[in-house]
C-alpha cells in the first residue's frame, strides 16, 4: 500500500468512497457528493492524501479550516474515508497517522474533528491516533430531518 498525494483525477475514486461513507448516515451531514469543484474549495489544497492498495484507492484523508482568522490558521479540521470493504484493517490508522504527520511539517497544531457518536470506529480510530475527546455539540444539525449530535475531538501537536 503506498499513501500518495490526492490529485483531480483521483475524484472519481474518492467521490465514490465518500457516497459510501454518506450512505451510512453518520459518517456526514452531507447527502450528496459533490462536484470536484465544490470539494476542492472546501478543503485545503496541502494535506489531501490518498492510499491505494494495488494501484485502487481505498481511502482518502483532507484538512479544512476552523476559522478564517489568522490566529487560528494552525487549526484545521480533518476529514477521514475509508472503502468499508477495508475497514478493520488499520489502513484507517496508517493514513491518518500520515496526515497528521504531514500536517505538522506544514505548521499545523491542531487538529478537530466532528464525529457522530454512533460511529464508534472514527472515534476509536481518532482516540488511537492521539485525538481526546473534548465535548459534544447536541443537536448541532439535522441529517434527513433527523437531529444528531457531533463528537468533538482534538489533537495537539507536540512540536509546538
Amino acid at each position: 500500500m503506498i499513501i500518495r498525494p490526492l490529485i483531480e483525477s483521483d475524484y472519481k475514486e474518492v467521490a465514490a468512497i465518500y457516497k459510501k461513507g454518506m450512505d451510512t448516515g453518520i459518517a456526514t451531514f452531507e447527502t450528496r457528493v459533490p462536484s470536484w469543484d465544490t470539494w476542492d474549495r472546501k478543503f485545503l489544497s496541502t494535506c489531501r492524501f490518498v492510499i491505494e492498495d494495488h494501484n485502487k484507492i481505498i481511502g482518502w484523508c483532507a484538512l479544512s479550516k476552523v476559522s478564517e482568522r489568522d490566529v487560528y490558521r494552525g487549526v484545521v479540521e480533518d476529514t477521514i474515508y475509508l472503502d468499508p470493504e477495508y475497514h478493520g484493517k488499520r489502513i484507517g490508522r496508517k493514513l491518518l497517522n500520515h496526515l497528521i504527520s504531514e500536517s505538522e511539517k506544514k505548521g499545523f497544531w491542531s487538529l478537530y474533528a466532528a464525529i457522530f457518536p454512533q460511529n464508534k470506529p472514527s472515534i476509536a480510530l481518532h482516540q488511537n491516533c492521539g485525538f481526546r475527546i473534548i465535548g459534544t455539540r447536541e443537536k448541532i444539525a439535522q441529517r434527513d430531518g433527523k437531529w444528531h449530535d457531533n463528537v468533538l475531538m482534538e489533537r495537539r501537536s507536540s512540536l509546538f
